[in-house]
């Protein structure tokens, strides 16, 4: 316990505190005037929407590719398997070459959507597409676990109950792995939310337009403004956070529930 606290003191409360400490230093005006510039509000406003769209995505995407692994033996199984961790692994920045390189008018896939007068790099859809792809690993090795262990035989008995797999899916399976799934989802929001070398490729950077809020505040950084830098990166911690901790006080009362149902 000892070490533990002393690891997260350093790395976690530390660094937090000195980012509030210094925005709690600073003048009242300062900071209505940080939280309160056009600029920024669009790319927070740009950052939360994106991440909101690109984990509302993940979550049935993540969902179908976990069922698929934990349940299903294919070819290739262990390919995808692997696949799924290269965003963990690889560097954002990469990630986002690539990503752009595909999605570019003349790459193999924005070339597709060129016809139907859909630009996906240096657009919204970009920027979605990017989160979606670092987001979606968090989801998946969230969910794959509880899928792992559900017991077959549940299924088993629904179905000579007379349920139809839809039935069984809705009603018995998707109730356990349901914490897990909001888990995984509300993590996937959190990583969209600060995420910046996969997107900064793709995104075009326009401010007020494709600008996110990580690249909002290195703009503040380069020009020296550390206080509109905190004011705009404590804006996204405090909404990280409670994101996060509501949905861990909905993930308890929902496992209570199913303890005390059964």
């Amino acid at each position: 316990m000892a070490v533990t606290s002393v690891v997260l003191l350093t790395l976690v409360a530390v660094p937090l505190s000195a980012l509030v400490l210094t925005v709690l230093r600073a003048s009242s005006d300062a900071i209505v005037r940080a939280a309160t510039d056009p600029r920024t509000l669009a790319a927070c406003a740009l950052s939360f929407g994106a991440s909101a769209a690109a984990a509302f995505l993940c979550a049935p995407l993540g969902l179908a590719v976990a069922w698929s692994l934990a349940r299903w033996d294919f070819p290739g199984r262990r390919v995808l398997d692997a696949l799924i961790d290269i965003p963990f692994a690889l560097p954002t920045s990469v990630s986002g070459i690539a990503l752009t390189a595909l999605c570019a008018p003349t790459g193999w896939v924005g070339a597709c959507f060129v016809p139907l007068g859909i630009d996906l790099a240096f657009t919204r859809v970009g920027i979605v597409i990017a989160l979606l792809f670092t987001g979606l690993p968090f989801v998946v090795r969230t969910v794959q676990p509880v899928i792992e262990d559900l017991p077959r035989d549940v299924e088993e008995a629904a179905a000579s109950l007379g349920a139809s797999p839809a039935q069984a899916f809705r009603r018995v399976l998707l109730p356990s792995v349901l914490p897990a799934l909001m888990t995984g989802t509300t993590l996937a929001f959190a990583r969209s939310l600060g995420e910046y070398g996969s997107v900064v490729f793709i995104a075009g950077n326009m401010p007020m337009r494709t600008e996110v809020a990580p690249l909002r505040v290195l703009a503040h950084l380069e020009n020296y403004d550390y206080v509109s830098a905190a004011v705009v990166a404590v804006e996204m911690l405090v909404a990280s956070a409670g994101l996060l901790l509501a949905v861990n006080l909905v993930q308890r009362r929902l496992v209570h529930r199913g303890t005390s149902n059964a």
